[in-house]
């Protein structure tokens, strides 16, 4: 019998963004880092893993929706590339809707960019969890923390930064961890630029700590058990700590903050982290609302199907595509299994 990867380490995920933020560059370093390929793809070389067709691969731009697994720390991520541009928002709205979470990226230039905000009502409507992505803080004019007001400004959210950048621009060189209070320093900008844990910078101590505290304040209420233990004085244990983050982004109460340079492969692996740790499991949130049982009256309220390997089979397509071979149809698998050959 084939082996099935638990429901509590599967992550369904979307990667979202205005065009140009970042995406699809982000998505070829996951692939990457994950070991799904073993070259790293290019959006100006046209030759990136998501952006299959001639015409993105030609325009630089995504067009059509992809989905890619990977595998990071024993867990599976199912990830689906959105577009960018206005005029394929129905790719991102039929994604949205069978997606447990996102990622959404935004520019540390521009911060939140119109369709940024298109993107974020569509995952509102859809109550999806969200993990937001500061992205491009290499460049000139990069500014995490005026990106980060864009967030206030424009979406009106509540945010909490889990990392701060050290360094800005060009002398971007790492983050600092507010949950484990520890600087994450990439040694370069190369392919597979590895990076050491070190002591915050002294510069950063005070400031990080400011910000630690701000994040704790918010945080803390989405758990009583870390709320009893910030009130005791007492450190809140790291493992806590994720544990109500992670229930704060499941219920929308407030959005983590992360933040990096996807081009120049800074921030990536800690944002395969975060996916782990702060987004849900299939069997985190409710399952799909679906009509009443047969026989019942229609007025009754809509029942919701959990996910579980062993009940019979319920997904949803999602997407046809007609690909030179053929259709291809995109399924969401909400509970029980699908095998090669099944009939349904």
């Amino acid at each position: 019998m084939a082996t099935h990867t638990p429901l509590e380490r599967i992550r369904n995920i979307g990667i979202t963004a205005h065009i140009d933020a970042g995406k699809t560059t982000t998505t070829e370093r996951i692939l990457y880092y994950t070991g799904k390929s073993h070259k790293i793809g290019e959006v100006h070389d046209g030759n990136t893993t998501t952006d299959y067709m001639a015409q993105e691969r030609e325009r630089g731009i995504t067009i059509t929706s992809a989905a890619v697994t990977a595998v990071w720390n024993d867990h599976r991520i199912n990830i689906i590339d959105t577009p960018g541009h206005i005029d394929f928002n129905i790719e991102v709205n039929r994604s949205l809707r069978v997606l447990d979470g996102a990622v959404f990226i935004i520019e540390g230039v521009a911060g939140v960019q119109p369709q940024s905000e298109t993107n974020w009502r569509l995952a509102d409507r859809y109550n999806v969890p969200r993990l937001i992505f500061v992205n491009k803080l290499d460049r000139t004019g990069a500014d995490f923390y005026k990106a980060c007001d864009t967030l206030t400004e424009k979406l009106g959210i509540k945010w909490i930064a889990l990392q701060l950048p050290i360094g800005t621009e060009e002398n971007l060189k790492g983050v600092v961890d507010l949950v484990e209070m520890k600087a994450l320093i990439w040694e370069g900008d190369d392919l597979g630029a590895s990076f050491h844990e070190a002591p915050i910078p002294e510069d950063m101590v005070e400031q990080a700590a400011e910000w630690r505290e701000k994040m704790l304040d918010m945080v803390v209420s989405a758990d009583d058990e870390a709320m009893e233990a910030y009130l005791s004085g007492d450190p809140v244990p790291v493992a806590l700590l994720k544990r109500a983050i992670k229930k704060g982004t499941i219920s929308g109460e407030f959005r983590p903050v992360m933040c990096g340079s996807a081009f120049k492969n800074k921030g990536v692996q800690p944002l395969l982290d975060g996916v782990l740790d702060y987004l849900p499991s299939p069997i985190d949130i409710p399952g799909i609302k679906v009509a009443p049982d047969e026989g019942m009256d229609e007025t009754q309220d809509r029942r919701s199907i959990p996910a579980d390997l062993e009940a019979p089979f319920a997904g949803l397509a999602f997407k046809i595509i007609n690909d030179k071979y053929g259709n291809l149809t995109f399924v969401r698998v909400y509970r029980g299994i699908l095998r090669q050959g099944d009939m349904v």
